[in-house]
């Protein structure tokens, strides 16, 4: 009954962590691309093939139902792969539609059309390849209308965070914050598109400033998964054993985990 959880590297486990702490009895496998990361700066088909190689390993040890803990393959694969590739048997969820559904404050499986919302200008920081996508304002479309978004492409930050490099990161937040403002002075709220911003939410905030509503995924992610897997406990899967699985040196993405998370956490080659 394990889900799965993938991400070019190490930005899922800020998901994974929520996941873990809001549903403590599921067994969750975890696989990380690190040896390709970061995603945000390849093109579309290398995202959809790195993408659906993860997926295929995580379905090999025992996940019916996966995560995609990273936003650029939510907004550069996951469409193709749910039209086009995943089994009738299994399913592959994004991480932008819970993020969504709590800025437009729409329930689960709300269907009706598109309305205005209370939230009118939104900033989006994501990933360069995210923003190319424009998967975020096109999602967005479904529930709202009226809304402004304006979306900065923060390249540097997530091989910052990688690195472990906390000052560089610090720096490049701050600057790309500066210059979304420039394009958008007053945000009415900020959406952190990328699943290792929660790691440096701290920065987005005070460069932010206040009056900015902040939204940051893992625990919007992890009660949207727990309602659907109380809809379809079928979906749990077969598998009964939590791991750590990684594409790059086992060592050294157990080192930088346990850094990230605060916990020993060890990992295996995929």
């Amino acid at each position: 009954m394990a889900v799965g959880i993938f991400d070019s590297g190490l930005g899922g486990l800020t998901v994974l962590q929520a996941v873990t702490e809001r549903l403590p009895d599921v067994p969750v496998v975890y696989l990380g691309d690190n040896a390709h990361t970061p995603y945000g700066t390849r093109d579309a088909d290398d995202i959809y093939d790195l993408t659906t190689k993860g997926v295929s390993r995580l379905f090999e040890a025992g996940c019916d139902l996966v995560i995609l803990a990273c936003n650029t393959a939510s907004a550069a694969a996951l469409r193709r792969m749910q039209e086009s590739w995943v089994p009738t048997d299994k399913r592959v969820l994004g991480v932008f539609v819970p993020l969504i559904e709590a800025l437009t404050q729409r329930d689960w499986g709300d269907n009706s059309p598109p309305r205005e919302v209370s939230v009118k200008h939104v900033a989006l920081f994501a990933t360069p390849a995210t923003v190319r996508s424009r998967a975020f304002q096109r999602e967005l479309a479904f529930r709202a209308v009226g809304v402004d978004v304006e979306a900065q492409a923060c390249a540097g930050v997530v091989d910052a965070i990688e690195e472990g490099d906390m000052i560089l990161a610090e720096a490049l937040v701050k600057s790309h914050v500066e210059a979304l403002k420039r394009k958008m002075p007053e945000p009415d709220a900020a959406v952190l598109g990328c699943t290792h911003y929660p790691i440096v939410e701290e920065y987005f905030r005070v460069a932010l400033g206040d009056g900015v509503t902040v939204f940051s995924q893992p625990d919007l992610v992890a009660a949207s998964l727990a309602n659907y897997l109380e809809r379809r406990p079928e979906m749990k899967g077969s598998g009964t054993v939590s791991m750590f699985l990684t594409t790059g040196d086992p060592a050294r993405v157990s080192d930088q985990a346990t850094r990230f998370l605060r916990r020993r956490i060890d990992f295996h080659a995929a």
